[in-house]
């Protein structure tokens, strides 16, 4: 599906059209996911809902996606706008589209982790669980996939 945004931005679900390059490069320095592999960068962008946003030109220049089974929770994650592209409003249509995504209808649970965005996922609803819920096991990326 395609939806028009802000300034004449498109966003799109379609897989086929992610610049693997583009995600892979941002996400390769970002905070949360520095050094990560082209291919865990792919496999990643395989086994989730995409959602790109585009440029006039059809650049990518902001991303997201969605680990999901579509029924009952879903993981936001991986969300990012290019720097050259911040101040046009991509972070709040990039979140709200998702949340409104026909194939996450009747999700009970949406998720995320972030260490700078609190007040942007606030204004969509998002509240910091109560401590002592969600467990995680963390593993040494570098373990598993090995840095590139």
């Amino acid at each position: 599906m395609r939806w028009t945004g802000p300034d004449g931005f498109e966003a799109d679900d379609d897989v086929a059209r992610v610049d693997v390059d583009v995600v892979h490069g941002f996400l390769s320095t970002s905070y949360w996911a520095a050094g990560i592999s082209r291919d865990v960068v792919e496999r990643s962008i395989a086994g989730s809902l995409n959602l790109g946003v585009y440029a006039a030109d059809g650049a990518l220049v902001a991303y997201a996606r969605m680990v999901t089974d579509r029924t009952t929770f879903a993981w936001l994650a991986d969300v990012f706008v290019l720097e050259s592209h911040r101040g046009h409003g991509l972070g709040k249509f990039v979140v709200s589209t998702f949340l409104e995504h026909p194939e996450l209808k009747g999700i009970r649970r949406f998720m995320l982790a972030t260490a700078d965005a609190h007040e942007l996922y606030r204004a969509y609803g998002f509240t910091e669980e109560e401590p002592g819920r969600l467990m995680t096991i963390r593993r040494d990326a570098s373990e598993l996939y090995g840095r590139q």
